[in-house]
């Protein structure tokens, strides 16, 4: 298989009448990489997805694979795999046919056929399975199908709309580590499409979370959960607390939910510039053990806990009535606070991320 090509969006916007589905929409992959399209329903994913795959027209802009525009070209000849959510097989076709039919619309000789979906089908581990009709198939195998039914003429960029959605929690954690084995066999270059952040994270090289047709954040998974660079993206990635402050002065912030003032001593810039609440992630709160002048401490009371494994997840108020959560790995030396006590919690300002107040709506189909 050739190597993954590189992707470029330049300005690309849709519109359907008044509606923009894209707004002057900006991304360049590069060749191989996996990058998420992550957004919730109507941001404008699956039509970034549509336009780079010839379904739909964009409006404006260019859209460019090795740096070759791709506009006007129809879908087939775009040398571009998809898997989409519901599969998409033929039922009246078996498994074997299914794979073959990209390769019988190009004309394909049958021994090259046979050949190439052989292949195909090893790869995602359903060799022996030619001759099964899709309805003999688990949710998890059609999947297995309907991708290697994508790869069987070697595209060089694979999109994913969604192809994780319709199976259940055990099987999606099973196929994505199938997705990332894919991935780094094949060297192609991968847009995925999801609603799901844990997907996201789990999958991506980069993640670029999308609102109202646009990218708010592109980032490493890792640089995306730590350092949001609003409240839309910290909300959305992973599962966080926002707490309100106030700049007293250069150096002096309030933080009135906690009701705490803390005097700043370095990195004051990150806390101007319209900036006015913190992102604070569950696991980065601490039962107050020590302190220092880099550690916030304040009182809270717990309201209830769930249980998550090897993780306690709590619900706690604050004396201002602000409702928080954080986690803590249980074990013989950590017992599990009861509802109604109270105690004190610790965070370490390093730990904060300052937002910006930017906000994104729900977008547009």
């Amino acid at each position: 298989m050739e190597f993954g090509a590189s992707v470029t969006f330049d300005g690309v916007s849709k519109t359907y009448g008044a509606v923009k589905a894209l707004s002057d929409f900006n991304l360049s992959i590069q060749p191989g990489e996996f990058v998420t399209l992550l957004g919730p329903s109507g941001s404008g994913k699956t039509t970034a997805l549509n336009v780079l795959a010839g379904f739909v027209e964009e409006t404006k802009g260019d859209v460019r694979v090795n740096k070759k525009s791709i506009l006007g070209l129809p879908p087939e000849r775009r040398n571009i795999g998809m898997v989409f959510q519901n599969y998409s097989l033929f039922p009246h076709m078996n498994v074997f046919e299914n794979v073959a039919f990209p390769l019988r619309l190009r004309k394909m000789a049958q021994a090259e056929i046979k050949k190439k979906v052989g292949e195909s089908l090893a790869m995602v581990q359903l060799a022996e399975f030619g001759d099964r009709m899709p309805n003999e198939l688990s949710g998890g195998q059609r999947q297995r199908v309907a991708f290697a039914r994508a790869i069987v003429f070697e595209p060089s960029v694979l999109l994913m709309d969604e192809p994780l959605g319709a199976l259940d929690l055990k099987l999606r954690e099973a196929m994505q580590l199938e997705i990332k084995r894919y991935h780094k066999q094949l060297g192609c270059t991968i847009l995925f499409v999801t609603h799901d952040q844990g997907e996201a994270l789990a999958l991506s090289d980069r993640i670029a979370v999308m609102g109202e047709g646009q990218i708010v954040q592109i980032d490493t998974p890792d640089r995306i959960y730590d350092e949001p660079n609003s409240k839309y993206v910290a909300d959305f990635i992973g599962t966080t607390n926002l707490l309100d402050f106030e700049r007293l002065s250069p150096s002096l912030v309030r933080f009135s939910d906690i009701g705490v003032d803390f005097q700043l001593t370095e990195n004051k810039e990150n806390w101007g510039q319209g900036r006015n609440s913190i992102s604070l992630r569950p696991e980065k709160l601490h039962r107050d053990i020590s302190s220092n002048d880099q550690m916030i401490t304040f009182d809270v009371t717990i309201e209830e806990y769930l249980f998550l494994g090897n993780i306690i997840q709590y619900s706690v108020r604050t004396k201002s009535g602000k409702t928080l959560l954080f986690q803590e790995h249980r074990g013989p030396s950590v017992p599990i606070l009861n509802r109604g006590e109270a105690l004190k919690l610790a965070f370490s300002i390093t730990d904060a991320r300052p937002l910006e107040e930017t906000t994104h709506g729900i977008g547009r189909a």
